[in-house]
Formats: C-alpha cells, sequence, structure tokens
C-alpha cells in the first residue's frame, strides 16, 4: 500500500505474508517503481516494512522501518543498465550487506558504499535498521574521483562526520517537499559533497572541507538546531558550534557568509514564529506575553520594540486585526 504526499516524497509500506496481490504490489512498487529492487522477507515469509522515498534531483533517499525485509539488486535486474553508488548507513544495531559474494557488516553509525551493477543485498531485521542514499555514479566520482576504492568495506570512522551526515540526511527528507528543484539541486550536492569526505582520498577531503557545500550543509544544520531550540531564551552560538562539532569562530564565518549574525537569524527567526502564532486562529485567545515566552523573548519590552521595527505594527493591533477578521 503507498502513501502520497508530494512529488518528491512519499511512503510505501508492507505488512503481512510474503504472498497475494497486497504483497506482489508492494513489491512492484519497489522493485520497478523506485528503487530498482527486489524485495523479500528476512525470515518467517512476512515482511514488515515501512519505506520512506524522498528525491532530490537526482539523489533519492530511502528509508525503510520495520523489522523484516530484504531489499536485493538481482541479477535479472542487473540489466536495467543502472550503476548508481548507493551508501547504505546503519541506523540501529547491527546490519548486513552483501556486495557479490563479499559480506559487510554494519553497525549504528556505520557506512558502506555498494553499486547497483552489482548484486547485493540489504537486510531490515528487528535487530539492525538503515537508509540508503542512491547518487549518481558521477555525481559522487565529481566530488571524490577516488570513491570506487571505498565500495563494499565498513565506512565511518569519524563520528562527528557521520552524525553530520546522518542529520543532514534527515533534514533533506524533512524539507523536500518544500523545495523547488534548484533548492533539490543544491542539497542533493551539497549531501554528495558531505559524503565524499568519507569516501576520498587525503588529499580530495582536504580540498572537500574548502568547498561551499560543506559549509552550506554545515550552517543548515545550525540553522535547523537553531528552529528546533527558539524556545530556549538562553540559546547561544556557542551551544549550537559545539553540537555540530565546530568552535564559535567557526559558526560565525558560516552565518557570516550568508550576510548576517547568530544573534539576527535567531531573532528574525523568533520574530517570524511570533507573527505566525499571533495570526493563528488559536493564537488570538492567547496573552501576547505568553507567545513572547514561547518564542524565546525572556524581555518583553524588547519583543515589543523588535515586533514593531520589523513589521510595522504592536503585536497586540496584529492580533486584534485578526479577530477583527474572524
Amino acid at each position: 500500500m503507498s502513501e502520497t504526499q508530494v512529488p518528491n516524497r512519499f511512503s510505501i509500506f508492507h505488512r503481512g505474508l510474503a504472498k497475494g496481490p497486497a504483497y506482489e504490489a508492494w513489491r512492484e512498487g519497489i522493485c520497478r517503481g523506485f528503487c530498482r529492487l527486489d524485495v523479500g522477507p528476512t525470515d518467517d515469509n512476512r515482511i514488515d516494512c515501512h519505506n520512506e522515498f524522498t528525491l532530490l534531483h537526482t539523489v533519492a533517499i530511502a528509508t525503510p522501518r520495520g523489522g523484516s525485509a530484504r531489499f536485493a539488486r538481482t541479477r535479472p535486474l542487473l540489466n536495467d543498465g543502472c550503476d548508481d553508488l548507493v551508501l547504505v548507513f546503519a541506523t540501529r544495531g547491527t546490519v548486513q550487506v552483501t556486495q557479490g559474494s563479499k559480506a559487510i557488516e554494519i553497525t549504528r553509525g556505520q557506512m558502506c558504499l555498494t553499486e547497483m551493477n552489482i548484486v547485493g543485498t540489504a537486510d531490515l531485521t528487528q535487530s539492525g535498521s538503515f537508509t540508503t542514499t542512491r547518487f549518481p555514479r558521477r555525481l559522487l566520482l565529481q566530488v571524490a574521483p577516488s570513491a570506487e576504492t571505498q565500495l563494499a568495506r565498513t565506512l565511518g570512522r569519524d563520528l562527528a562526520l557521520s552524525a553530520m551526515i546522518e542529520r543532514y540526511s534527515a533534514l533533506c527528507t524533512d524539507l523536500a517537499g518544500d523545495l523547488d528543484l534548484p533548492g533539490q539541486q543544491a542539497a542533493a550536492h551539497h549531501l554528495a559533497d558531505l559524503v565524499g569526505l568519507v569516501l576520498g582520498s587525503s588529499a580530495e577531503q582536504k580540498e572537500l572541507v574548502a568547498w561551499d557545500g560543506i559549509a552550506k550543509a554545515r550552517l543548515e544544520l545550525m540553522k535547523a538546531d537553531v528552529l528546533k531550540n527558539l524556545d530556549n531564551g538562553k540559546l547561544t552560538i556557542e551551544a549550537i558550534a559545539k553540537a555540530n562539532a565546530l568552535s564559535t569562530r567557526q559558526a560565525q564565518r558560516l552565518f557570516a557568509s550568508e550576510g548576517t549574525t547568530f544573534s539576527e537569524f535567531v531573532l528574525e527567526q523568533r520574530l517570524l514564529m511570533a507573527r505566525r502564532l499571533l495570526l493563528h486562529e488559536q493564537g488570538s485567545g492567547r496573552k501576547v506575553s505568553d507567545i513572547a515566552y514561547t518564542v524565546g523573548f525572556n524581555d518583553l519590552s524588547y519583543f515589543h520594540r523588535s515586533f514593531r521595527r520589523r513589521f510595522g505594527i504592536a503585536p497586540a493591533e496584529m492580533q486584534m486585526e485578526l479577530r477583527r477578521r474572524h
């Protein structure tokens, strides 16, 4: 069964025996509809799997959840000529991956690079889950020309980098529906740049660190952390930088690269959130002070001054206007 949300993000699931019309429809959707993979159970002839798919321009992210599904690139499927590279990222427990006759075991936070022109499998089980990101081979080789030397082996010794890749991949999935085509393309390239840091040689890694795509990805992750913590009136750039394995100075430079500062970004996002709450129908009965504190303002007079300066109207006046309209 499938659930369609937005054109570049959808989900499909099956729970039950690995036979019958429902299973075959799900299998067909996985195999020819998106993943170019066959799928069967890992044990007991039952499937328990909910797949979420995100398409970012030419990069595809798949997040299977559940306890029983084996995704297989079978020999008959190789006839489609796809030679994409796939990064398998273990998100829980231990995951078994095969490439040809080689078996690779990865644990939480570890990765394995596979290729679609070789038979292989990845197992979703009760004891291990994963995500996959499928890149056009050309895209990854542009970023890290030596990437093919890292095929079918355990990757991910740099825990901070692994965490960054996992978080940015999740961020891309969350925001996919709001991105236009140029935005999707930019996010796909930023993700490829991050993965290139894992796959590239030492010389390639040094070159990649200076690339704009890495900086953009790191900045987007910091922005996401800010948005998740707007209610924290004591939010500091030191805390955000530390959470992203950066120095305070590095974090300041990343915000400066967009012509702003950490404090300006936080203020802007708090004001925008306050306006959304004030204009929401349920916000018409809330006290302005309650909304100000909800979005992280500790000083009410500062909130009122900043709000009027930004929107040209006092918060209470905006709230009254909403009441008149309703």
